[in-house]
This record gives structure tokens, sequence and C-alpha cells, in this order.
């Protein structure tokens, strides 16, 4: 059985169970209120009787007789009349008067005239009324017995008993009863709708789940969560957050976001945007944004049951490991890439000294292999800073451009006393603005160059690039995300993608920032300036003293 019908089920019985339980009760107080009502209607006519001058005279009068009355002579007497009236006048069962002694004056049966009472009159002989449910030769009956005094005294001499029959007493208990099974009919109706709709409203919010499977549902929920590396994040059509693994609490870095709007995530606005699913690029996961000092991609798809819309889910997948892997692969590559330009020039010198020699023009060859005009070193880049990180990458980068017609040199004024602390944000940094400034002295006329400045201080560097190009057409756009853009010029070469924003999120992440010093663009290239703080180690004189 399922849990909606169990419980459906259940409530009917619960319902059931209350009405019937309602029904008995007030069909026992209609008994109980029946019973009062007859035996306070025996009392009152008792108490007429009772109290009637002539029935207290006649009483008196036969108690005080020393020899009890006759049936015969009772038969048709005054009293005999008057409760005979009485008896049709109220519909009682029986009106009874008996003397001091339990002597029926006037009784329904003329029969029983003259003989003693079958119940008790010791009460009404104490001058105490009773009322009380009892059997007498008329059978069961609700009665009330009241004691008869004396004209002008307090002194009983007699008794009448008014019973009213139990048939008459409970003619108005089917009517009571039918508006009791009535109501109780009523009652089980509402109760049988209301459980049926509590299930329909149920089952509509569990989307026909079952507890058990909720259940279920749950401690696989628990499991996937918190067994996958990925943060997941689950908001509803309001953009309330209602799920949260430990991953993404982690790499948001907010403790609870169950409960929070999206709009209210302490977060930065691309992120948030993607988690939004408003930005369409970050929705599908393409590109990376920064978080403290992790590189994250989110991918956000929708949640629908039965063509109903149940919110978003945001998988936020930390890529910090890989992008500075990336790096790392992107120095080696470009390091590598010097060497094979090296290695291919040194073959070719190689070559060409082999002939000469073969030729026998020994002087040649020699004079060839000491021309130092066309040796491409890395003294050509003219690289005034000793620190083997920055002189490695420099002297890579330089290489690369000199392949692509661009000689990059370092100006004279740099200076870099400490030693590279942090080599991922550093190449990162410096390798996308020097990519970039190739790129648009490239795309200029002759003379093609680019000029990289270094300078550390204390724990920061400072990097400024400068290049032959064209400059900056919009530098209002340049740090915008442009990976979905489609209005960039053919020619355009900073800023075409993520570089430049992912560059400048590093930089902030860092505390330092990105620049653009200069737009350029007539007869003059761009100049940007980078401000890495956290990035550099003093060297202290160990250090130099172990160089």
């Amino acid at each position: 059985m399922r849990f909606a019908t169990h419980l459906l089920v259940w409530q009917l019985a619960c319902v059931i169970a209350v009405v019937g339980v309602c029904t008995a009760v007030f069909t026992w107080l209609g008994v109980q209120q029946l019973r009062a009502e007859a035996e306070s209607s025996a009392l009152g006519i008792a108490r007429t009787v009772a109290t009637d001058g002539d029935v207290r005279r006649a009483v008196e009068q036969i108690s005080a007789q020393s020899a009890a009355p006759t049936a015969a002579a009772l038969r048709g007497g005054p009293l005999a009349e008057l409760a005979g009236e009485v008896e049709d006048t109220t519909g009682a069962l029986f009106v009874v008067i008996t003397d001091d002694r339990g002597i029926r004056l006037a009784h329904p049966d003329p029969q029983r005239l003259g003989e003693v009472v079958s119940t008790s009159f010791a009460e009404a002989l104490a001058g105490r009324e009773t009322v009380s449910w009892e059997a007498g030769t008329l059978g069961e009956s609700a009665r009330a017995k009241v004691p008869v005094f004396a004209p002008g005294t307090r002194v009983p001499v007699g008794e009448v008993s008014v019973g009213f029959a139990r048939a008459s007493v409970f003619d108005d208990l089917p009517p009571l009863l039918i508006g009791v099974g009535v109501a109780a009919a009523a009652a089980l109706l509402i109760g049988a709708l209301v459980s049926a709709l509590i299930r329909r409203r149920l089952e509509a919010l569990t989307l026909g789940v079952q507890p058990e499977e909720l259940a279920a549902l749950v401690q696989n929920q628990a499991a996937v969560l918190d067994g996958v590396g990925e943060g997941v994040l689950a908001y509803t059509p309001d953009r309330v957050v209602t799920v949260a693994n430990a991953s993404a609490a982690r790499l948001l870095g907010i403790p609870e976001p169950v409960g929070l709007h999206i709009d209210d995530l302490p977060l930065p606005a691309e992120l948030r945007a993607a988690i939004s699913g408003v930005d369409s690029a970050n929705v599908r996961g393409q590109e990376p944004l920064i978080v403290g000092d992790r590189v994250v991609f989110v991918d956000t798809r929708p949640v629908t049951r039965s063509d109903r819309d149940l919110g978003r889910v945001a998988v936020i997948r930390d890529r910090t490991d890989i992008v500075r892997l990336s790096d790392r692969l992107d120095t080696v590559s470009t390091m590598t890439g010097a060497l094979r330009a090296q290695r291919h020039e040194f073959s070719n010198r190689l070559h060409v000294a082999a002939g000469l020699i073969d030729a026998q023009r020994i002087a040649e060859a020699r004079d060839y292999l000491s021309d130092g005009s066309t040796t491409r070193d890395a003294a050509d880049t003219s690289i005034p800073i000793d620190e083997p990180f920055l002189r490695s990458l420099i002297e890579a980068k330089s290489i690369e451009a000199d392949e692509r017609g661009v000689r990059l040199t370092m100006s004279e004024a740099s200076l870099v006393l400490g030693e590279v602390a942090a080599a991922e944000d550093i190449a990162s940094v410096l390798g996308n603005l020097v990519d970039n400034a190739v790129r648009a002295a490239v795309a200029s006329p002759a003379p093609r160059w680019v000029e990289v400045e270094l300078l550390d201080d204390a724990d920061t560097l400072v990097i400024t690039v400068a290049d032959s190009g064209g400059g900056i057409a919009d530098p209002s756009r340049l740090f915008e995300r442009n990976a979905e853009r489609t209005d960039l010029a053919p020619d355009a070469v900073h800023g075409r993608g993520i570089g430049l924003p992912l560059v400048r999120e590093i930089a902030d992440r860092l505390g330092g920032d990105v620049r653009l010093v200069d737009a350029g663009g007539t007869g003059s290239g761009a100049v940007f300036s980078a401000r890495l703080p956290r990035t550099m180690k003093v060297r202290t004189t160990s250090d130099v003293e172990d160089e």
C-alpha cells in the first residue's frame, strides 16, 4: 500500500473513531437530558397535587381514621377523580396518593385502591422529596414522590407519587438520534474529503514520491553531494538556495548558503550571474572565474519534473590546480620553443661551419663562428636582471617574439632584487601581457618591438609592458569577457577573450591591480602596468652568499 493511501486510511479511521465517540457522547447526553426532563416534570406535577388544599384535607382526614379505608369507599372518590384528571391532562403513567400508612387513596387501577404501595414511602413521610427510576406494579418509570402535609402544618400525612412510563420518556429519542446520525455522517463526509485533499496536496508537494522513496532520496543525495569533489548549489524558482554541499560552501567561501537568496550571496557579480544562469557562457561552464584564491568553472542547468519548474542546479568545479598546471605547461612550452629555435639555429650554424671547413675555408669558418652579430642568444635581449625564473621567461618570450619578427627587450631601468615566490601567478600575468603586446606589434608596421620593465618592492612585483602596435580603440571594454562578443575588429589583439579579465582577477586576488597606462593609437602602442603583491620573496644575505 502506498503511503498516501495508507495515510488516507489512517485519517479516515481516526475521523470515524472521533465521530463515533462524539455520537456516543451526544446520544448519552440526550438520554440523560430526556431522563432529567421526565423526572423534573414528575416532580413538578407531584408538588402541584401535593399542595392542593382539597388533597391535603382529604388525606389528613383519612390518615386520622383508625381503620383503613376500603377500595369501595375510595373508588370514585374525590381523590381518585382528581388523580385521573391529572393523568389525562399531563400524560403521566400514574398519579398515586397515599395516607401516612402507605395505603393507596388514588391509583389508575381501581383494583389497587386500599392496598399498600409497592415502593417505599418512608422518605416522603419524613418530609423529603425524592426522584428516581423504579419498577412498580405499572412497570419501570421515572417517578417523583412528594410528601402531603396537613393543612397549616409541616406534618406529613401522606404522599403523592407521579410517574412517567419509560417509553413515553424516550419518545423524543429517535429524532435526536437521527439528528446526531446526520451530523456524524456529515462529519465523516467532510473528514473523507479533507483526507482526500490532504493526500492530493501531499502527492503534489512530493511530486508523487512516497516517504520511503524520499528517505532513499535523502540518503542518495547525502552520498552523492558529499561524495563528489565539485560544489553543488541548488535553488528554487524564487532563487532561494535549498541545497549546498560542503564543497560548494568551501569554494564559495560561504559557511551556510542554504536559505539565502542568490542576490544576497556575498559573491562577485560575474560569479553570481553565472550561478543564476544570466551569463550564457558560464551557464555552459566555458569560462573560468576567480573566487578568492581559486579558479572555478560554473555549469548551470534547469531542473524540471513533469513540466514543472523546480529551479536550477549549479555545479561549481575547482580547476585551480589544472589552471596552475596549464600555466606551468605554457611556460615550459614557451621555454621549449625557445630551446627548439636555438637548436635549429645552432644546427644551421654547424652546417654552415661544416661546409666552410669542407671547402677548406678555415679562416672564414672561424670568423663565422666567432661573429657575435649572427648569434641570437640571450645577450640580444639585454636582460638586466639575474632572477632565474624571470630571466628564463623573458628569454623564452624574446625568442618566440623574434620568430614572429618582433624584438622584445627589457628596459634598462628594470631592477629585481628578490626571488619569485608565486611563479604561476607571475607567469600568467606577465605571459599574457607580453603575448598581447607581441600580437599587437605583429599587426603594426615595422619596426616591431615590445619593451618590458620589471621592478620589485619588498614582496610586490611591478610589471610594465609597452608595444609598437596600433593602440586600444575602446579602452572602456578592454577588461570585459569577450568570448561571446561579435563586435571585435579583425585586428583586435588586446582583450580578445578571457586573458585580460583573468589577469585582472588574479591581480585583484593578490591585492594588486592591472591597468591600462596609455591606450596609444597615434603612431604608438599601448602601455599596460600590473602590480602583484605577495609574489616576491626578499633575498637575505645568506641567500646571496649561497649563490
